[in-house]
């Protein structure tokens, strides 16, 4: 557990250093586009790898329900894949920083300054480790998967509990978009 949280402590110094450790570089515009691509990275990466793993928790529940009651598969199909959402902010989070940064084609909207770069980062730090609560979603969704297995009738109670643990994804992209138009790159 130590170890775990000293390799946390690391990358964070790490993370917070980068712009300095930038500025010194006489191609602090190349740097500050590797940094906004890392900060996609971090959107994409995390996000996705929790969605992965939310998905696969529902997805194990739905197919033991399925199995036995193969009529439900629409119902269960909707909870299962819920936990997914939070890789669709982390994708859109990444698009809308690479567009801002004019690696998609075209210009950037603001000077690629290093503390561009780093809020960057910061940026997709937070869609990630927001997005992390695709894993508690796919939990609820397990749960409601089962619940759905014995009675069908719960299926969209089930939908409204699968849906609140996204909440704090919602709330991660939504910062992540006004940093964004408050730094000028959307």
């Amino acid at each position: 557990m130590k170890a775990k949280w000293r390799i946390l402590v690391v990358g964070a110094m790490l993370l917070f250093a980068m712009p300095f450790v930038m500025a010194q570089d006489a191609n602090a515009g190349e740097n500050t586009k590797a940094a906004i691509i890392l900060g996609c990275l971090l959107a994409v990466a995390i996000a996705g790898i929790a969605s992965a793993i939310g998905l696969a928790l529902a997805g194990s529940s739905a197919v033991a329900v399925t199995a036995e009651k193969p009529e439900l598969f629409g119902k269960l199909l909707v909870l299962q894949v819920l936990p997914m959402t939070q890789s669709v902010y982390g994708l859109l989070t990444a698009i809308l920083l690479m567009m801002g940064a004019g690696l998609l084609g075209g210009t950037a909207k603001i000077e690629l300054v290093p503390w561009i770069g780093a809020s960057a980062i910061w940026i997709g730090a937070i869609v990630g480790l927001t997005g992390i609560s695709a894993i508690n979603q796919g939990m609820v969704a397990s749960a409601s998967i089962a619940s759905v297995g014995r009675n069908p009738e719960v299926a969209a109670r089930g939908i409204i509990f699968t849906v609140m643990p996204e909440t704090i994804a919602i709330f991660g992209l939504l910062v992540a978009i006004l940093l964004m138009t408050g730094l000028g790159l959307l």
